[in-house]
């Protein structure tokens, strides 16, 4: 199971990265894409759309299931991933390569997220 060092977690399995220009993209974890198994859809948050810490913001379905997206923190979506809209199973290949949205969060404090050790206890992956 990948769990990335450069990455912080939510509790609901939503990794969060800082990119280049002060916004951050999110994506699920492969923990999480795992659980799922094969993707079949994703229904990201809409452009502009306002996000409040741990309250559902999308979903993602699998040939098993569906699960909610939680947002990982309070902001506003500036950007989805298009190619997910056609090929929902990019994140089963890669997970930390396929983002779902991107957002600004108004607050880049990134303390109220787990890092990578702190995330492997959640799941029980020591």
């Amino acid at each position: 199971m990948k769990i990335p060092e450069n990455l912080s977690y939510s509790s609901e399995h939503l990794w969060v990265k800082a990119d280049n220009k002060g916004v951050f993209l999110a994506g699920i974890t492969d923990y999480a894409q795992d659980l799922l198994g094969d993707i079949v859809f994703v229904d990201a948050p809409k452009v502009g759309s306002r996000l409040k810490a741990t309250e559902t913001c999308g979903l993602i379905e699998s040939v098993k299931t569906g699960s909610d997206l939680h947002a990982p923190l309070n902001g506003t979506v500036v950007a989805i991933n298009d190619d997910l809209q056609n090929h929902p199973e990019q994140i089963n290949d890669d997970p930390y390569a396929s983002w779902i949205f991107k957002f600004e969060a108004e607050n880049a404090d990134l303390s109220e997220l787990l890092d990578a050790a702190a995330y492997r206890q959640l799941i029980g992956n020591p």
